[in-house]
């Protein structure tokens, strides 16, 4: 049996990179990450975890190093968050394109500039497109427990791609709660030793990795990237199955709440899923038939389960953490593309809120349902993003 204990989800995570026996951490601290490593650190140097940590002098260097690691036949782990995680875009895609196994905890926090130290999703969506698998956990037990799932994902030799898991910074880095800590027996039934399937760094037999490739193949091995991606939606939902039969804990791609006979859903990811599932609950007691999908897995996008939770919904409405500057936000933009071929007329909208930190209660939610109302009895159709907690003052502001 593991122990509960409160632990804050930085905290969470770095108890779930010692629960998948990482052997190599590489990290430049950052808020609201820094906790991570800092608890990392601690765990190492009291003798409880065996592994070794570099501390870089930037996230450049750290995903450099966990490249490395990954490639000589290491688990490896790094955390970052909003300018560090911008830092280390070039390394990302190494990463990801040379197919290692890594694992990234991504404390989200908004891109400067104007700089800001709370959370929006500006900086993971800002990597969305790297071919990594991307996982939003919504609190501290999610998110020690997505990071052992990510690594038996990644490493499958189906898969064989590095994940990032995305906590929101502060609602969830640093909200304590009880977390169940699984002992390392259990951890070890659902996680084994790490055994490099692709290729190792082996000084008898000297290979390149991430050498320059011709268009007469290059097109082929993206296709088998893209490939895999898509692949690892059936493996995470084996994963999850497997964990949820060892660990009682049930996870899938996407989660429903109130969807059953709802005819508006709302579409989140992260934290402020609990204020919308609020605002919902309160529809509900008007008479209003609402539910909520929330969105575990943005990559590889769960494009099938969407579109099954939302196939009796005569309109839904998608609420990011994020902008989209020049188009829609990105989420919406993804649940488009999934019902897009739908044989049922549905209408959809796309709402802006909790940008640099700014609180989403269930009121954001009542609000977003006004609007959907106000655009249904005028029959608007949206030209971009509507920012539904946007102050009056800064509606005109265009400078």
């Amino acid at each position: 049996m593991g122990k509960i204990i409160a632990l804050d989800g930085n905290s969470a995570i770095a108890y779930g990179v010692m629960l998948s026996k990482v052997q190599l951490v590489a990290a430049y601290p950052i808020t609201p990450q820094t906790p991570i490593v800092q608890t990392i650190s601690s765990l190492i140097d009291k003798g409880e975890y065996d592994a070794t940590y570099i501390n870089v002098e930037s996230e450049h260097s750290a995903m450099s190093a966990v490249t490395g690691a990954a490639a000589g036949g290491v688990r490896a782990f790094t955390a970052s968050a909003s300018h560090g995680l911008a830092l280390m875009h070039e390394m990302t895609g190494i990463v990801a394109g040379s197919r290692q196994t890594a694992v990234m905890a991504v404390v989200s926090r908004a891109l400067p500039a104007p700089c800001n130290l709370q959370c929006d999703h500006s900086d993971i969506m800002g990597e969305r497109d790297q071919g990594w698998i991307q996982l939003f956990a919504n609190d501290p037990q999610e998110a020690l427990d997505f990071i052992m799932v990510a690594y038996k994902t990644s490493e499958d030799e189906r898969v064989l791609l590095p994940t990032m898991v995305d906590i929101d910074g502060f609602y969830v880095s640093h909200l304590t709660e009880p977390v169940n800590i699984p002992d390392r027996e259990e951890a070890n039934r659902f996680i084994d030793d790490f055994k490099p399937v692709n290729y190792k760094i082996d000084f008898d037999n000297p290979m390149a990795i991430n050498n320059l490739m011709s268009p007469r193949v290059y097109t082929e091995v993206k296709y088998s990237h893209k490939v895999a991606l898509e692949n690892s939606t059936a493996v995470l939902e084996e994963n999850f199955a497997k964990f949820n039969e060892i660990f009682g804990r049930e996870y899938s791609s996407i989660k429903e709440y109130y969807t059953e006979n709802a005819d508006y859903i709302f579409v989140c990811m992260g934290s402020i899923t609990g204020s919308v599932i609020k605002g919902v609950e309160e529809l509900r007691s008007q008479g209003i038939k609402a539910g909520v999908v929330r969105v575990i897995s943005f990559r590889p996008f769960p494009k099938k389960m969407v579109k099954e939770a939302t196939k009796n919904a005569k309109v839904v409405s998608v609420i990011d953490r994020s902008h989209g500057m020049g188009s829609f936000a990105p989420l919406y933009l993804e649940v488009c593309s999934s019902l897009i071929n739908s044989n049922k007329d549905v209408k959809l909208y796309s709402f802006a809120a909790g940008l640099g930190g700014r609180d989403v209660g269930y009121k954001t939610l009542l609000k977003a349902f006004s609007k959907v109302c106000q655009y249904e009895k005028e029959g608007t159709i949206q030209e971009s993003t509507c920012w539904i907690d946007l102050k009056e003052e800064g509606r005109n502001n265009g400078q």
